[in-house]
């Protein structure tokens, strides 16, 4: 079994087509054809299922990919490490956020980075906190910055705070609340919401502070990302609770200042086997010590 005959298969895994696979992969499609079939008469199994109008994995296929993948990854970190062992900065540097990180300032810190190590490759996804750390368990990512609850820990990675700060209301420019300079969580309970969907952790949040607060809201809108929350706030239909550090950036919507306001904690989390040197050396370049806080 041969590392190009691997990456190969994964292209075909992912993009379910062995023309657009050669492509990816930067080969002609018959020589990319021939190494899977080499492949697959190795290990005494068919991959996938070809026909003239699809491609599919094989169960055989299906059981290989993880393996496959860790075998992949395995190499390409082994180079990295060897590069950095030379003084090179290489390899990949996937990195997973989600859109009110205030603690870093991720742009910047890539614009950097990238400048001293152009040999790295850069992945760039934005998603929830929970699902960023799943990701980066299993490796799909190397590095993520959430935002979590107080009660919520990482399990299967290294985290490290960064920052604390409290939510505030953010409610319409013209909303009866927007008057007032502070309000208490039940002067807020009447009013519909706009929040993340339930069991997300940027969600539990205010969820936890409202229940034990003895309170219960009404959740009118759900969106899956929050960049979107202030577009709804700012026309009226729903009121929000944000981060503090995050709503100066904001147009178009009030902020109030809420007197017993949950509290959010950012935090950075990577692997338990230890950053990649790039991960390594993005964490030092943002002042972030690798060992857990």
């Amino acid at each position: 079994m041969e590392l190009q005959q691997v990456r190969y298969v994964l292209a075909v895994a992912e993009t379910l087509s062995f023309t657009r696979a050669a492509e990816r992969c930067l080969v002609v499609q018959s020589a990319l054809s021939h190494q899977i079939a080499r492949l697959e008469h190795e290990l005494g199994a068919r991959l996938f299922e070809r026909t003239s109008r699809r491609v599919r994995l094989t169960s055989a296929g299906e059981a290989f990919l993880p393996a496959a993948r860790q075998c992949l990854e395995a190499a390409e970190r082994a180079a990295a490490e060897v590069a950095a062992a030379v003084g090179e900065v290489r390899g990949r540097l996937a990195v997973g956020l989600i859109s009110t990180v205030t603690a870093v300032d991720i742009p910047a810190g890539l614009r950097e980075f990238r400048g001293r190590h152009p040999r790295v490759r850069i992945g760039l996804r934005v998603g929830a906190s929970k699902d960023l750390v799943e990701q980066v368990r299993r490796g799909a990512l190397d590095v993520a910055f959430l935002g979590l609850p107080t009660t919520f820990r990482p399990e299967g990675v290294t985290a490290r705070e960064l920052a604390r700060g409290r939510l505030v209301a953010a409610v319409a420019p013209d909303h009866p609340l927007a008057s007032r300079r502070r309000v208490p969580l039940r002067d807020l309970a009447a009013e519909p919401f706009v929040d993340l969907p339930a069991g997300s952790a940027g969600r539990a949040q205010t969820d936890l502070a409202f229940a034990a607060a003895g309170l219960v809201r009404d959740v009118a809108f759900e969106v899956d990302e929050a960049s979107y929350i202030p577009r709804l706030v700012g026309q009226g239909l729903a009121v929000a609770m944000l981060p503090a550090a995050y709503v100066p950036q904001l147009t178009g919507i009030a902020v109030v200042e809420v007197t017993d306001a949950p509290t959010r904690i950012e935090t950075v989390v990577w692997p338990r086997t230890g950053p990649t040197p790039a991960t390594a050396a993005f964490l030092a370049l943002l002042g972030i010590p690798e060992g857990p806080a």
